[in-house]
């Protein structure tokens, strides 16, 4: 395995190919990644892209969308490009990361390209570090394998839902809070969405029958035995990943709250992202059970945290919003069991009939979704950089135009690194 990459990646050149065997020295990134105050240098940005599938649309037209996102990203200096795992989901193209990884970095130079991330309940560990030890293979020290537990927190909602479904109907602190300028909201239930028959249709279907998925913990020290060719059963067989024995991947892990995911991720030393644009309401528990279970490895003397966040950026503050309009049906969508849907224009978004129930549903999501101008929202990540002493922000934005998308990474990119990207429009 490699390390995280503290500092952002040059600009491509035409021609110009990975550097194998570049990778930060174990220890080094802490120090070296600076921070977004001013006249420092900012902290890295990297991309998380759902390959979104638009409205009238359909999942080829998504695909080669990221594809084209990835090569702007590369030239405007995103550090790292992830792609997520999501399924039964009519407006999202990313069910198999592994796949689109493999296509991405096929059409990029140097961009690190990874998985944010792979449910591991959904899969075994020898299977994934093939899968991504496959990739590594052609595009040797490019790749991030992010491990996420959201398959089994699925099934554990489900049944938790099915044992107590009085008990699980609220969670967490129902009153928003501002912390040092930064909005966190009152955390979200997902008790009537883990009763619906389709989720556990869903989660049922993802899985071989009468299949169980071991423990997270016990599933990232396999990945991580099969990365290094340590891995030996209970009575001591070795068995070796082929590919994916001594793959330089950065191996990640994700996480939502201050559980499982947060303090795995710190008692193995591994760098840990945390999802503000996900779960906003438990970013700070998450990052903070991270940091305390923290212990230092060959990968990282100290802790390194990404932090995500969804944005939209425009000319200006009310062309953003316009933008950013459909966000909220999506979401709603979510929430309600149906699953993503295809990405509504501004348009259809206007023609929802909203009621009180619906906007409590989504609000939480909302109001932390930064959309203006480069300015705004540049302001709004330095907030949400500086609260959580983020070492690198992982943005995603979705628009139902895909040239809108590009450039809201653009504008985004001019505005962090104060400067004019190559390419970018006038």
């Amino acid at each position: 395995m490699s390390v995280p990459q503290p500092t952002a990646q040059p600009t491509a050149q035409p021609g110009s190919t990975a550097q194998p065997g570049s990778t930060a020295q174990p220890g080094s990134t802490a120090q070296q990644v600076g921070t977004a105050q001013p006249g420092n240098r900012p902290v890295p940005l990297s991309i998380l892209d759902l390959s979104p599938i638009p409205s009238g649309s359909g999942a080829g037209d998504a695909l080669r969308n990221s594809i084209d996102l990835a090569r702007h990203a590369e030239r405007l200096g995103y550090l790292r490009y992830w792609v997520a795992e999501h399924h039964f989901a009519a407006g999202v193209a990313s069910s198999a990361p592994a796949v689109l990884i493999g296509l991405i970095a096929a059409a990029t130079n140097h961009i690190r390209v990874g998985s944010g991330a792979v449910q591991l309940g959904h899969q075994t560990p020898i299977a994934v570090v093939e899968q991504f030890g496959l990739i590594d293979a052609l595009h040797p020290g490019r790749i991030d394998l992010g491990l996420g537990r959201s398959g089994q927190r699925r099934a554990e909602a489900v049944a938790e839902a099915g044992r107590a479904p009085e008990a699980a109907r609220t969670s967490g602190p129902r009153e928003s809070r501002v912390v040092d300028g930064l909005l966190i909201p009152p955390a979200f239930s997902f008790a009537e969405l883990a009763r619906s028959p389709q989720l556990a249709l869903q989660a049922a279907l993802l899985q071989q029958p009468g299949a169980r998925t071991p423990d997270f913990a016990e599933q990232v020290d396999e990945v991580v035995a099969f990365l290094e060719g340590t891995y030996r059963s209970a009575e001591g067989i070795a068995a070796h990943a082929v590919p994916g024995e001594g793959a330089e991947v950065e191996l990640w892990i994700l996480g939502s709250s201050g559980g499982q995911s947060a303090k795995v991720a710190g008692e193995r030393g591994l760098p840990f992202a945390a999802n503000y644009h996900v779960s906003p309401a438990s970013v700070l528990e998450a990052v903070e059970a991270y940091r305390e279970a923290f212990t230092p490895s060959k990968v990282l003397s100290e802790p390194y945290v990404v932090v995500s966040a969804d944005v939209v950026v425009a000319e200006d503050d009310e062309t953003a919003r316009e933008l950013a309009k459909p966000y909220g049906l999506w979401v709603r969508a979510i929430r309600t069991g149906q699953g993503a849907i295809p990405y509504p224009t501004p348009e259809e978004a206007d023609a929802h009939v909203w009621s009180e129930a619906d906007r409590e549903l989504v609000a939480d999501r909302v109001d932390t979704q930064f959309a203006g101008s480069p300015e705004t929202v540049a302001e709004r990540l330095r907030v949400l950089q500086r609260v959580t002493g983020a070492d690198e922000l992982l943005v995603t934005t979705i628009t139902h135009g895909h040239a809108d998308r590009v450039r809201s990474y653009e504008l985004l990119a001019e505005a962090w690194h104060g400067r004019r990207t190559p390419g970018a429009r006038s």
